[in-house]
């Protein structure tokens, strides 16, 4: 019977919790509060209009919607990598493994969940990485574009991802893994 540490419990929490931050804020500046959007909404205010801003005024109230949400994206970004970091660390200390997917012995649904894991693992190692070029600009211009690119991709994998979890949650506390999800929160009762 798998057992969850107090450590693994918090880690998954962390991640959960991070990681609707992360989305939020995200699709957020992409979408609902974009340059664009928010640029739209103070031209077709009338008494802003009337004031005729420049392009450094009106690049100013969009910096002063965006960046206190922003600033969530950032220190949400740094503890998804402390936990991640942390979370390997821990897999490797407590010899926890997920199905190879890659393994003729592994069965169907094995593999299913492997790869589950296995893109988990690498999007979010991707995210954290293509964050951090993003954030400390390093390397070149066509370097930060294709990791705004590919970072932005959270966008669309991200519910994805969340839909499958659900999904295997709900298969799990119907087969012989029932009572997976209250050991997630409350731990084991042995």
């Amino acid at each position: 019977m798998k057992t969850y540490t107090v450590l693994h419990r918090v880690l998954h929490w962390i991640f959960a919790v991070v990681m609707l931050v992360l989305f939020t804020t995200g699709f957020l500046r992409m979408y609902w509060m974009s340059k664009t959007v928010i640029s739209d909404a103070v031209n077709k205010n009338v008494e802003i209009k009337s004031l005729n801003l420049d392009k450094q005024s009106l690049r100013t109230i969009v910096h002063s919607v965006q960046d206190p949400m922003f600033e969530w994206h950032v220190y949400a970004a740094y503890i998804i990598t402390f936990a991640f970091i942390a979370r390997i660390i821990y897999m490797i200390v407590k010899g926890i493994r997920f199905p190879n997917p890659f393994l003729k012995t592994t069965t169907a649904k094995e593999k299913l969940q492997g790869f589950i894991y296995l893109g988990f693992y690498v999007l979010i190692a991707v995210q954290i990485i293509t964050g951090s070029i993003l954030k400390f600009e390093i390397g070149s211009e066509s370097l930060g574009n294709l990791a705004e690119t590919t970072h932005k991709l959270a966008v669309y994998w991200m519910p994805i991802f969340v839909i499958l979890h659900f999904a295997g949650i709900a298969i799990s506390e119907n087969t012989n893994r029932k009572g997976i999800t209250s050991k997630m929160i409350g731990g084991d009762s042995e």
